[in-house]
């Protein structure tokens, strides 16, 4: 039977599932009712699409994942099964930070206002920039696949362990496995990098703009509420995205080093902070997504009576 504390973590998990998928749900059914009226979407519909349906991926993993961990650890003995959960795990989480980073990017050409060249030949190819991405990303999926089955062995014959209440052995050095889950990480910081530098090249683009507006007051101010937005949604994913790869380290730390099955649940339940949390901020960040949103919270406030009906 669950412990009290194991109850709470699943209570949390569902929770945080609930939200997230709410939240994703919305991003996926605006986008999908606007392309059925107008028969297209835009690139950055797409791209919020494509996150929020890897996302609500990622929130089923992680709710599978909890709930195995809780009430059936044994059964991550079993390495077949290890192997599918990651899998399963990476591709989601390797798909939705791809997709954020290519939102950030996109965000970046759209705004941003730089004289040069090369910069003038991106911007008017940005969908071709956003598609080279996502594909060029996927030579790294192949090497997450890669370094999932050291993991998985690791994995496996800790559970074995965990459930003979033994003590921490294993075929794979310390040494080793740590370098190996530095080396998983390490794949992130390629995506965090290009997400951290549109944003310094944001703030720059923002000061040149204000410069110019100080030098020449009668022109129009129309781009620095759209660098601002567009910072503040970078920012953001920035921001969740450290909390997001820390949590991960952990796992992996906590798993090797403390051998504590308390601690691990609490380090899987800060990872359902980072999928959760950003489909809001990403609605609050785009105008249609708020006006819709705003609009739903209108029409539950002003016929809640309609609204039992339909959900009796």
């Amino acid at each position: 039977m669950p412990s009290g504390i194991e109850n709470a973590f699943l209570v949390a998990t569902i929770g945080g599932f609930l939200i997230g998928i709410l939240g994703n749900g919305f991003i996926v059914l605006v986008n999908c009712i606007d392309l059925v009226k107008r028969q297209k979407l835009s690139s950055a519909d797409c791209i919020l699409t494509g996150l929020a349906i890897s996302r609500i991926s990622q929130h089923w993993v992680i709710l599978c994942d909890s709930f195995l961990l809780v009430l059936w650890p044994h059964l991550y003995a079993i390495d077949k099964l290890t192997k599918v959960v990651s899998i399963f795990w990476t591709l989601s989480n390797h798909l939705a930070t791809w997709f954020a980073t290519c939102l950030s990017v996109f965000y970046f050409f759209k705004v941003a206002n730089f004289s040069h060249r090369c910069f003038t030949w991106l911007q008017w190819r940005i969908h071709s920039v956003v598609l080279v991405l996502l594909l060029g990303s996927l030579s790294l999926l192949f090497l997450n696949f890669e370094l999932i089955d050291m993991f998985n062995s690791v994995w496996t014959s800790g559970y074995k362990i965990y459930a003979r209440n033994s003590t921490w052995s294993s075929d794979v050095s310390e040494t080793h496995y740590l370098h190996h889950l530095i080396a998983f990480n390490f794949i992130d910081l390629i995506p965090f990098l290009l997400s951290l530098t549109s944003l310094l090249l944001l703030s720059l683009s923002l000061m040149r703009h204000i410069r110019n507006l100080q030098l020449n007051p009668s022109s129009e101010d129309l781009s620095t509420e759209a660098h601002k937005r567009a910072m503040k949604m970078v920012m953001s994913f920035l921001f969740l995205f450290i909390i997001h790869v820390s949590s991960i380290l952990l796992t992996g730390w906590v798993f090797l080093k403390l051998q504590g099955h308390l601690a691990k649940l609490v380090v899987v339940l800060t990872s359902t902070v980072f999928p959760s949390s950003h489909s809001f901020i990403l609605i609050l960040g785009n105008s249609k997504l708020r006006q819709n949103a705003i609009g739903l919270l209108w029409y539950l406030n002003c016929h809640p009576k309609r609204v039992k009906s339909l959900a009796s």
